[in-house]
């Protein structure tokens, strides 16, 4: 055998990171259409096929060990939590200590504190607020948004607790119910909350109809990680609009 001697190349620019639910089926294809040409790798985290407050809490208990199967070479310009009822569930401080402690990233983020950020941006002080989940998750988060100045005034749901029906829940269904929910409000803008509800193609459509800017997890997931890594991203609504 010939042992030959070798160089180290340099890392390139600091990789992002992401933690996936395990019955999230969108979240990937949405961030990879976002931050295209950006180095990100994906890790998975158990969660529950029902969404409900004790399903979103018990994934405390595996967000490190998730992280932690992120590669352990990298020092990660970004790592994001992808679950936004999850979050809000948990607590934003709370995630990021355990990601923190499973790799080395600069910063954490997740669709809450992402959310709030993209409403200081934008200058909204008021949602109207689409969720596909049961009551006692949505209101937690409403909760904790209101706790950061952000008030949903307005709040609709299709109460659905199964992540395998949300994930199909269709583009003109969303469409409809958020046009509906938003007719003759007082509100700044729309949220569609739910990494795992299909948002991207309905935000243009939905900014058309309403007159008024649209969020959605994902799309402000991706926006905040862009931001704290310093890489390009490209997205739909007025939140990706040049300033």
């Amino acid at each position: 055998m010939t042992v030959f001697s070798y160089e180290l190349a340099p890392d390139g620019a600091a990789p992002l990171g992401l933690i996936v639910l395990q019955t999230d089926e969108t979240i990937e294809r949405d961030m990879q259409r976002m931050l295209a040409g950006v180095a990100l790798y994906v890790s998975r985290v158990p969660s529950g096929a029902e969404v409900t407050s004790d399903t979103l809490q018990q994934m405390a208990g595996q967000i490190t060990h998730a992280a932690g199967l992120l590669p352990q070479a990298q020092d990660f310009g970004v790592i994001g939590y992808g679950c936004t009822s999850g979050t809000a569930q948990i607590g934003p401080g709370q995630i990021a200590q355990l990601v923190n402690e499973g790799a080395k990233t600069s910063h954490v983020s997740e669709p809450v504190s992402a959310l709030q950020a993209a409403c200081a941006h934008l200058r909204i002080k008021r949602l109207a607020f689409l969720s596909p989940y049961i009551e006692e998750v949505s209101s937690k988060l409403r909760d904790v948004l209101a706790a950061g100045g952000v008030q949903t005034p307005v709040f609709g749901s299709f109460a659905e607790a199964q992540e395998a029906k949300v994930v199909r829940i269709s583009g003109p269904s969303i469409i409809a119910a958020a046009t509906a929910l938003c007719k003759d409000a007082d509100v700044d803008a729309l949220f569609l909350s739910c990494t795992n509800l299909r948002t991207l193609d309905v935000i243009d459509p939905l900014e058309q109809a309403i007159g008024l800017p649209v969020l959605s997890s994902n799309q402000v997931l991706a926006w905040h990680m862009a931001r704290l890594g310093g890489v390009a991203a490209q997205g739909p609504g007025q939140l990706f609009a040049p300033t």
